[in-house]
């Protein structure tokens, strides 16, 4: 079951001011950009980017997700691996609320997120 048109709005702004607060300057955003989607039951955040041997392809590259999983009500927290899968995030697979989530994402305590 997908999110409710208020807890979409919710997370968007959540989840934007926390992306708006890590995008570079603006001068570079056509080189290096953060952005970020709701969809289904999660939370997905990623750096969007000209790919390198065809600047006019833009890639996104994911950094981090979470899903919301309703009979438990928690998030579990994912990274992408070399293997483009996701996978959980070991020292912290699930948190409370999204906001915990972004606390882990901005923490990366074993840069897995942002390197």
């Amino acid at each position: 079951m997908a999110f409710s048109e208020i807890e979409i709005a919710r997370y968007k702004k959540e989840v934007g001011a926390y992306v708006e607060q890590k995008r570079p300057p603006a001068h570079i955003r056509k080189e290096l950009d953060i952005g970020f989607r709701v969809a289904g039951q999660s939370v997905e955040i990623f750096e969007i980017r000209p790919r390198w041997n065809d600047p006019e392809v833009i890639i996104e590259h994911p950094v981090a997700k979470a899903t919301y999983v309703k009979r438990q009500n928690q998030w579990k927290v994912f990274w992408q691996r070399a293997d483009l899968k996701w996978h959980g995030y070991q020292p912290n697979p699930t948190v409370a609320s999204l906001k915990e989530f972004l606390a882990v994402v901005e923490a990366d305590e074993y840069a897995c997120f942002w390197g």
